[in-house]
């Protein structure tokens, strides 16, 4: 049992490494390019070099809290005494309680001035407590709301900036891309609403457990299927990377997350074998316990019995021989020997 708790307790770290790992290799700037390019009508047909550089400074990783109230951060400017409002950027290990959008960052519009928010979210299994649509509603939600007092002061929701809620969802039956944001239906009349439709913005990504052929319709599902397999070999994925897509994989940063994220998926899948093997033993363990058990209560049972035989048996001889049996009569009715029933009468 021992040994099942530290395997499992291993496996489980090793996991949030891999996790970890998952997040930093995403939140390349190459990496999150080639993605924008596939799924933001901004960006399609640009080169993935353009867009990445347009992505301002670094993605935050696992640092802005989603909870309200705590996306954002007021600081006073100790020169001027300006109050200033912007992205919280904690680390997750100060309140491993809180749940932090697992990457976030800005992305400057082709003209160069115009900026989005965009938000990428990587998830191992569709989750069975709740819909995931429903959790990027809300995560987008959060996008837009907490704006206010950073991007925008008072009333000025013209300076709303357009939100992308990015989800990548991997081991589902089927490769598949939903864009889903809001339409305007007119139901009387065709009133001509100001505003932009276009703010929210929600990607699913499905990625089957197989990696797709390549075709045009698979070039982002490939990429990240490979980027995210736990059976590919580093140097497999660093090889499908430059020749497909011509990313840069001497880059250390990239190199070097592909490779944890291989070794750290060997060492989960070894845990995983090392935990079950303890598991066995100690379910073997147990079954030999409760056999033993079962033998020993059988025979318990078996002696008891024949314990109790003997002492029926005992009491109806002394019974006979008080009532005036002779020895023989005794031994005819019990059907033992001489010697055993002159041990009873004594």
């Amino acid at each position: 049992m021992d040994n099942e708790i530290v395997y499992s307790s291993k496996a489980t770290d090793q996991k949030a490494q891999y996790d970890a790992s998952a997040k930093r290799l995403l939140g390349q700037k190459i990496i999150l390019a080639h993605i924008l390019i596939r799924v933001v009508e901004e960006f399609k047909g640009m080169d993935a070099d353009t867009v990445a550089s347009l992505i301002e400074g670094e993605p935050y990783i696992s640092q802005v809290p989603v909870e309200p109230g705590l996306t954002n951060k007021e600081t006073v400017d100790a020169r001027t005494g300006e109050r200033i409002v912007g992205l919280n950027t904690e680390s997750s290990e100060i309140d491993e309680g809180k749940i932090y959008f697992d990457i976030i960052f800005y992305v400057r519009m082709r003209d160069g001035l115009a900026k989005m928010i965009i938000n990428l979210e990587a998830q191992k299994n569709e989750p069975t407590k709740y819909f995931i649509l429903n959790r990027a509603i809300f995560y987008t939600a959060r996008l837009v709301s907490s704006q206010k007092e950073r991007e925008f002061t008072g009333s000025d929701y013209n300076e709303i900036k357009q939100v992308y809620s990015i989800w990548i969802c991997m081991n589902m039956k089927e490769n598949s891309l939903s864009h889903i944001h809001m339409v305007k239906d007119d139901l009387l009349g065709e009133q001509d609403w100001k505003g932009n439709l276009d703010i929210l913005n929600i990607v699913m990504i499905g990625l089957a457990k197989e990696i797709p052929p390549r075709e045009e319709k698979y070039e982002l599902h490939r990429l990240l299927g490979t980027l995210l397999s736990q059976t590919m070999t580093a140097e497999q994925k660093l090889k499908l990377m430059k020749q497909e897509y011509d990313i840069p994989v001497d880059r250390r940063s990239i190199r070097e997350e592909v490779k944890i994220m291989c070794n750290l998926s060997e060492g989960v899948e070894e845990m995983g074998y090392a935990k079950g093997e303890a598991a066995g033993k100690a379910a073997g363990r147990a079954e030999g316990e409760k056999i033993g058990e079962a033998r020993g209560k059988a025979i318990g049972r078996s002696e008891g019995r024949l314990e109790g035989k003997s002492e029926e048996r005992a009491e109806i001889i002394l019974k006979m021989h008080k009532k005036g049996y002779s020895l023989e009569q005794i031994m005819d009715v019990t059907d033992m020997s001489e010697a055993e029933i002159k041990e009873i009468i004594g």
